[in-house]
């Protein structure tokens, strides 16, 4: 009876491990290669509910393309810089934004914005450092653009 289980068990784990990988073709067949940029310029509203469902976004899209078949860079300019000054202090928004820099999610912060609204990158915003400092966040969604990244506003 117990050879029974065991078999059962590893013809299950199989199973398993043959549906996952013909997902992940099926999602590589289905979705190539992507290039994106998601662009934030807005608050994020009550508990950063709106930055938070954002990154949900970026995280979802990840998922269903697999992050070695992703390219993304987020460009935040204007009151999208609010989302790295909340996350100083709000833990649900940076650990979002870490798993997403895990992922090699690219974060471009405006230094228009920063300049213009007198932030310090190292005081003010989290876990930003100078080289995701872009001269302007308008400027380089149009230069991902012509590069050939898709743009996306959650």
């Amino acid at each position: 009876m117990k050879h029974l289980t065991s078999l059962v068990l590893a013809c299950a784990i199989a199973v398993l491990g043959i549906f996952a990988a013909t997902s992940d073709a099926q999602a590589q067949e289905r979705y190539g290669k992507q290039k994106v940029v998601y662009h934030i310029n807005y608050n994020g509203g009550e508990e950063d509910r709106a930055y938070r469902g954002a990154l949900r976004n970026m995280q979802n899209h990840i998922n269903a393309v697999g992050a070695e078949n992703m390219d993304i860079k987020l460009v935040l300019h204007g009151n999208g810089l609010g989302l790295l000054a909340s996350a100083k202090s709000n833990q649900l928004l940076q650990g979002q934004v870490l798993e997403l820099k895990g992922q090699n999610v690219a974060i471009h912060v405006c230094n228009n914005t920063l300049q213009g609204r007198n932030i310090s990158y190292e005081n003010d915003l989290f876990d930003v450092f100078e080289e995701d400092i872009v001269p302007s966040g308008v400027a380089e969604l149009s230069h991902l653009q012509m590069h050939g990244y898709t743009y996306i506003t959650p």
